[in-house]
């Protein structure tokens, strides 16, 4: 890509950084979410199963 001036090469730049900050946040918000996320309720296997001997 050719610029012609100084300027159009740093509103580039810009408009890629904030691109790249935009799809990091997003980013880090769904890995926040996976950390964070409630897994489902199973508590089966904590309970004391029953005496078969009675």
């Amino acid at each position: 890509m050719q610029y012609y001036v100084f300027h159009d090469l740093m509103l580039h730049e810009e408009s890629i950084t904030y691109v790249l900050m935009g799809v990091i946040l997003l980013l880090s918000l769904g890995w926040w979410m996976f950390l964070t996320g409630k897994e489902p309720k199973d508590d089966d296997h904590h309970e004391i199963p029953p005496d078969p001997t009675t």
